[in-house]
């Protein structure tokens, strides 16, 4: 790859990292006291992908250690936003499964953006979110697709340590 391109793809990558920072902040700033994105992303998970998933298949799909997924689905268990149930495959086994409590939580949480994306629909209007949406949908799901253990982004394999 030649020097012009790698510049161009490290640039999309620093802005996606920009824009994931000031969107985690903002998002906080609305969030109940204690709760972080990270609880929150859960939850949509759960919603948006499939409830009833263990706590490594969760750790996995968030790419963190399972002690670090543990620890968010403690707070979440705590605050009664999920349920953690025996696995009925294997009964050893623990599945998370969202509340009621916990898909409000979730609903609540983004309507509290609303003021924030009144905001940016002033800068950045509604036709142009149309048209960059399916583009980050399609790099989303390119990197979604390439996240296995010893593979980039293209398939290439990466040196084991």
């Amino acid at each position: 790859m030649d020097d012009k391109t790698l510049s161009l793809y490290f640039r999309l990558f620093n802005e996606i990292g920009i824009i994931e920072q000031l969107s985690r902040t903002a998002f906080e700033k609305r969030l109940p006291e204690g709760f972080l994105v990270t609880h929150f992303s859960v939850l949509n998970h759960l919603i948006r992908v499939r409830n009833g998933r263990t706590p490594l298949e969760l750790a996995q799909a968030f790419q963190v250690p399972k002690t670090t997924m543990t620890h968010t689905l403690a707070g979440l268990a705590t605050a009664r936003l999920v349920d953690m149930r025996p696995n009925p495959k294997d009964g050893r086994s623990k599945c998370v499964w969202i509340t009621d409590k916990g898909r409000t939580f979730r609903d609540d949480a983004i309507i509290s953006l609303a003021p924030d994306f009144t905001n940016m629909a002033k800068g950045f209007p509604r036709e142009r979110v149309a048209e960059v949406l399916p583009h980050l949908t399609a790099l989303r799901e390119l990197l979604d697709a390439s996240r296995d253990i010893g593979s980039n982004v293209m398939g290439a394999e990466t040196e084991s340590t």
